[in-house]
């Protein structure tokens, strides 16, 4: 999604769009290599304004993903809500080997060049902090048994629960002779 910086003087402007996955190649990448399956396009709602030196853009991204649970490795299906506010900032012309030191503005802003501004790089990124870095099918997921591999969220598989200690397992048929 892109906005012609000339298109927002005076006015604030209400954007809405659906956009395929596809559209963003951070997100592509995510799905091909199976980390998770978008089920549906992203709705977009974004509204753009001009403030002082500044263009502010607050919205929303929304979509649905199927995830694989880290903990029983069942498949869920989850929404994604991403409400955002980013601050644009033409270019300085701040080289980009030096450094510099960020303001907490800072974090949340980002520099353009041009009469256009881009959003799909920080849409993409607003998605990608919402994916959770453990997916878990819900709170209370018991997992699966680290001996027989059953699913302890459909019973109880009836393996001993004694906690061995595997740093001293090879130990555990040593025979000292006297």
């Amino acid at each position: 999604m892109k906005v012609r910086v000339d298109d927002i003087r005076d006015k604030v402007l209400d954007l809405s769009a659906v956009e395929e996955v596809t559209d963003y190649p951070t997100l592509a990448v995510l799905q091909e290599s199976g980390e998770c399956v978008f089920l549906a396009p992203l709705r977009l709602h974004l509204t753009v304004a001009r403030e002082y030196d500044h263009i502010r853009a607050e919205g929303s991204v929304e979509t649905r993903t199927r995830l694989v649970c880290s903990r029983c490795l069942a498949e869920y299906e989850t929404d994604i809500v991403s409400p955002f506010t980013i601050f644009y900032l033409r270019s300085a012309g701040v080289a980009q080997d030096e450094e510099v030191e960020l303001a907490e503005q800072d974090l949340i802003s980002v520099t353009f060049d041009g009469d256009e501004i881009d959003f799909t790089g920080e849409i993409a990124e607003q998605v990608l902090m919402d994916i959770p870095f453990k997916p878990l099918c819900r709170e209370e997921c018991k997992g699966l048994c680290a001996n027989c591999g059953a699913d302890l969220n459909l019973a109880e598989c009836g393996c001993s629960r004694d906690q061995a200690n595997l740093k001293f397992s090879a130990l555990k048929n040593l025979k000292l002779e006297k």
